[in-house]
Parts: structure tokens; sequence; C-alpha cells
């Protein structure tokens, strides 16, 4: 496996997104400035709520499969790889990581049954498109946790995906749930989240070892990042976190997580969160508090360890 220097472009983009210039000249930033060997594109389907049983991809808030087949194309014309993760929100606001049912399905009440329907059905659309643009892998959803003891659902899943798509097929688990998914061996890789506190990638990858040892399977983190607040450094998965500005937080946050997995012969790449369609202006880059590391410190800590990679 080649290993993975990883960047998501453009997360949950709108209809007519990636039809600007603006994401173009973006992303041609990102590929000259990162080093960069693999984009992450992230198609959004969207429920009302963690309890709702249909899944909206086609309206407004989602790109056009046309929009994003070109994106696709241009990706591959400069000379990059491209993953595919077509991830579930709520309107509502809540966390995809707590839509969750009762575990029986019951008359008049919202059922897993049907919300894995519609789920297969979003997954297989992106899955057919993925094997028409010849994407170079497909991530079936991102930290859906409430949901992945559903252990047969989620294999139906992937099996589907696999009908239509054949590159290599993973899923995108959550921080700390590597060692709760039980049907790992369905997937050609193991990945996951990689939002652990500045001073825990140790501990954490001590455990996640055990899993891929158990395995037997690649693993990659397909998301990993740190917001410039002062704070996040310790608690990174927190996108709502309050606070001053501190870029200086965010190079120390990737250049301690770099190299704690660099010791590590089993962690294969990263997929780093995120770089936006709409960049602020370089010179307002260290009063931005956001993941973005365009024009940060963190910017130059990433660019120098993909390159040595």
């Amino acid at each position: 496996m080649e290993y993975i220097k990883g960047v998501t472009y453009g997360a949950f983009a709108g209809a007519g997104e990636f039809t600007k210039k603006q994401a173009y000249t973006s992303i041609d930033k990102l590929i000259e400035r990162t080093g960069a060997n693999y984009i992450i594109l992230v198609p959004n389907g969207l429920q009302d709520t963690p309890q709702s049983q249909e899944i909206d991809y086609t309206s407004p808030a989602n790109l056009t499969d046309e929009e994003l087949l070109k994106m696709i194309r241009y990706i591959h014309d400069r000379g990059l790889k491209v993953a595919l993760k077509p991830t579930v929100n709520c309107k509502n606001g809540t966390w995809r990581a707590h839509i969750c049912f009762f575990e029986k399905d019951v008359p008049c009440e919202p059922k897993w049954s049907v919300w894995f329907r519609a789920y297969r059905d979003f997954q297989l659309h992106y899955a057919a498109l993925a094997e028409e643009s010849s994407v170079d892998m497909f991530i079936a959803g991102c930290e859906m946790v409430q949901s992945e003891h559903r252990e047969e659902e989620w294999r139906d899943v992937i099996a589907g995906i696999r009908e239509l798509y054949h590159g290599p097929v993973t899923y995108n688990t959550d921080k700390y749930q590597e060692d709760n998914v039980t049907w790992w061996d369905c997937v050609d890789y193991i990945c996951s989240s990689g939002y652990y506190p500045v001073n825990d990638w140790d501990i954490q990858l001590d455990r996640i070892e055990k899993v891929v040892k158990k395995y037997d399977k690649p693993f990659f983190f397909a998301e990993a990042g740190c917001k410039s607040t002062k704070g996040s450094l310790n608690v990174p998965n927190d996108w709502t976190l309050p606070g001053e500005p501190a870029a200086d937080e965010q190079a120390r946050w990737y250049d301690t997580m770099f190299k704690a997995c660099d010791r590590r012969d089993f962690v294969e790449g990263f997929f780093l969160w995120d770089w936006s369609i709409k960049l602020y202006p370089s010179g307002n880059a260290l009063s931005d508090k956001g993941y973005n590391i365009y024009a940060k410190p963190a910017e130059e800590v990433v660019r120098n360890f993909y390159r040595s990679k």
C-alpha cells in the first residue's frame, strides 16, 4: 500500500460550489503547498434528525454528480489519487454518531431496517460514480458509531458497494472505536478518525495496533486534525471550542502526531481535516481559529513531513 499523504477537501460542499473558480484555485494551493498525494472528497447525505429514516443526497445542500465527477478528473489530471467518502449528517445539527433506533423493529417507530435501506442506496449511488470515474478508494461512511454494532447490515452495505465498485473499500470509524468494530475482515483497510489529545498518542496507538494485528489489514487515519484555537491540542475533536487563536499549538499537535505515528510501522498515512474551498487571505492566517492549515505554521509541519515520506 502506498503511503497516504492525504487531505480532505471541500467537505460537505453544496451544489455549485465546485463550479466556482475559487474551488480550483484552492485545490491548486493545497496540491502545491502540502505535498499531498491523495485527496478525500466528501459528498453530503442529509437526514432531518438522528431518528429519521430518509437520506437526501440530491438537494442543493450537496454537490451535483456532474461537478463531483469534474473535480475527480481534475485531481487525477494533477497526478493525485482520490478517495470518495459519502457521509451522512443530520439537518438539526446532531452529530451523525448519534443516529440510532430501537434494536428490534417496532411498529409505528423508526426502524434500523428502513434506515439501512436508505443508507445502502446512498452509498451505492456514489459507488457507481466511483467506478465510473476510476476513484482510487471508496470509504463507506464516517463515524456512524451507534450503528456499527449492526454487523449484518454493514456487511450487506459493503457487499453492495463491491458489486458496483472494484477498487479498495473501507470505512472510517471514530476515534476510540477501532476495537469496537467487529467486521473489519470484510473491508480492505482499517481506518479511523485520529483526534487524540496531544499527550495521548502513544497510549491510543498501542490500543489500535492490537486491532491491526488481529485483522492483519493496512491501517491509516481517514481524518486527523486540530483547530488553531487555544486549548484545542488537548481536545482536537471539539469543533465548538472557544478561545483565542493559537496557530503554534496547532503546529505542535501536528508535529507530535506525526512523530508518534512515524515510530509505528503499522500507520500507513493520513487524510488531514481539512482544506476549505474558500480560503481566508494568507495575511489573516494567524487570526483564523479553524482546522484549516493554509498559511499557518502547521502547513509547514505537514509539508515537511509529507515530502519526507
